[in-house]
């Protein structure tokens, strides 16, 4: 026999991915391996023993389909693709999540799920229980609330809540925030695991949980019912209402489900109740109600049994896992409390630390000032020994310049005393002036007068002359151009000399007066310049007499 014949050929395989919810695994699957055999790999891969909730799933024909366990893979109707992909799901729900799920990876691949289907509204959930649900999910995401660490916006790149409910509230991101954020600090405690069980354990409640719904019809031709598959039993739901079924069977209750091609048949454990059958749109959908009928069926049966021993040994070793977590929890908690009472000691500490050091600080400072403030008072000591020698040599000055001022005062009364006589000698003069001037105002008026009165004689002296010229001298009127000329000269050239004579002497007069008077105006306006020089004197004198009254 040759080497090369002794060699194990080495089995034909086709690659495989399987998508988790939050994960995705690559595998290599032998061709002749059934269902099962892939199935087994994947949960080996995951750590998983309770495989009886899960499957793989695949879509065809836009037909979601759970790939049969005992029958090859390739025999089926996968879809045409490399790497062929299938979804790890969980393909039947328990009752009570609290006691059937025992394992930590089943619960959190459960949680992932559950998740999902309400963000993705597949499972409807009040406004209130959605924000409840979030603040468990941020709890096992992110651990115990730190206002610290956990700054507002650290929720903005999560998804929490479904779009129905940010649709139906007019609330911006930071209100839905706060509002998780208020249930997320009550949770402050608890670990990721139990997290997920109380959102398992509110989820649980909820009408649409774990509920496969399938489109049916009472008869052939109407599609107007959704049938309805979980783990309690089948439903029967009007079209528009998926929350209330119209009717129900338990398991127990249910003795037989058959199809045949697109007709479903129920019959009741009780004979004599009646038998119930719907149609469906296609043989593949009963074949797949079916099939999630027998499996919930079975699991409905298998808990109302003794467990087996392998779900004992389960059971016990998820007891002590707990107990071991517990007690770890606590411990950590305990840890976690002496850690923070030590970081609050020493946080005490460095602050008590700090603050004797800017006690210290302050003493340093309050010493320092203290030396400045004495080397400062010792300087102001100094400066005010000086100020005070300065103030003793002004107060000498002062008292001199006090002294000066005494003697400027008596002067100044001295000379205040004479100018007031001089004033009063002006005034005096002033008044001898007035009446001076009142009378050569008298005299120049009588002048005046006596001017007038001498002129009107002179006039009336002038008329009696042509008078009497006229009357001597007749001719001389009436025939002037026989009177012989000497004579006629002689006679008014005598004349005209009196005449001349006379009004030379008035001019003279005139003249005296005039001058008498500008003479009188000239000494009165010297006067008057006199008059004022004296006042400016004397109000100068006040105002030295008032400033020198400021020394004292």
């Amino acid at each position: 026999m040759s080497i090369r014949g002794l060699k194990k050929k080495q089995p034909k395989t086709f690659k495989v991915k399987i998508i988790t919810v939050d994960a995705e695994m690559e595998f290599s699957c032998e061709m002749k391996w059934k269902g099962k055999d892939l199935f087994d790999l994947v949960c080996r891969a995951l750590g998983l023993r309770e495989t009886w909730f899960f499957g793989l799933q695949y879509t065809i024909k836009g037909m979601c389909t759970w790939l049969k366990m005992d029958k090859k893979v390739l025999d089926q109707e996968i879809p045409k693709e490399d790497p062929v992909s299938f979804n790890f799901l969980a393909k039947f729900y328990p009752e009570k999540v609290e006691e059937e799920l025992l394992q930590e990876v089943t619960q959190h691949l459960f949680f992932l799920q559950v998740k999902k289907q309400i963000l993705d509204e597949e499972i409807y959930c009040s406004p209130e229980a959605t924000v409840l649900l979030a603040s468990y999910a941020v709890q096992a995401k992110y651990g115990d609330y730190d206002p610290n660490f956990h700054e507002p916006g650290f929720l903005a790149q999560d998804e929490l809540l479904p779009k129905r409910v940010l649709r139906q509230y007019q609330l911006t991101a930071e209100m839905w925030e706060e509002k998780i954020t208020a249930w997320y600090a009550e949770h402050r405690g608890i670990a990721r695991d139990e997290a997920e069980m109380n959102y398992l354990k509110i989820a649980q409640d909820l009408e649409m949980y774990g509920v496969n719904y399938f489109p049916i019809a009472q008869n052939k031709n109407h599609t107007d019912l959704l049938l309805g598959v979980d783990a309690k039993g089948i439903h029967i739901y009007s079209i528009n209402n998926r929350f209330s079924p119209n009717k129900s069977f338990e398991w127990s209750a249910i003795r037989n489900i058959s199809y045949s091609e697109k007709e479903l048949t129920i019959k009741p454990l009780d004979k004599k109740a009646e038998v119930f059958k719907f149609f469906s749109s296609q043989l593949k959908v009963n074949k797949l109600i079916l099939q999630l009928c027998i499996g919930n069926h079975d699991l409905f049966m298998r808990r109302r049994k003794v467990d087996s021993i392998e779900i004992q040994q389960m059971k016990a070793q998820a007891k002590e896992e707990k107990a071991r977590k517990k007690m770890e929890n606590q411990r950590l908690a305990r840890e976690k409390q002496l850690r923070e009472e030590a970081e609050r000691a020493k946080e005490e500490l460095e602050r008590r630390l700090f603050q004797l050091e800017d006690e210290a600080r302050q003493a340093n400072e309050a010493l320092l000032r203290s030396q400045e403030a004495a080397e400062l008072l010792a300087e102001k000591a100094q400066i005010a020994e000086e100020e005070a020698k300065l103030l003793a040599q002004n107060a000498a000055e002062a008292e001199q310049e006090r002294q000066r001022l005494e003697i400027t005062a008596l002067k100044t009364k001295e000379e205040k005393r004479l100018m007031e006589q001089k004033m009063r000698e002006a005034e005096l003069i002033a008044v001898k002036l007035v009446k001076e001037s009142d009378r050569r105002a008298k005299e120049a008026e009588h002048l005046k007068q006596d001017l007038q009165e001498a002129r009107e004689a002179e006039r009336k002296a002038k008329q009696k002359l042509l008078d009497i010229t006229r009357l001597n001298y007749p001719h001389m009127v009436k025939y002037p151009q026989y009177s012989p000329s000497d004579t006629r000269d002689a006679n008014f050239d005598k004349g005209s000399i009196k005449l001349d004579l006379k009004d030379i002497d008035l001019k003279r007069l005139s003249f005296e007066i005039e001058k008498e008077r500008l003479d009188y105006l000239e000494k009165s306006r010297k006067f008057e310049d006199r008059l004022k020089e004296l006042k400016s004197e004397i109000h100068a004198l006040k105002l030295e007499e008032k400033q020198s009254g400021l020394y004292f």
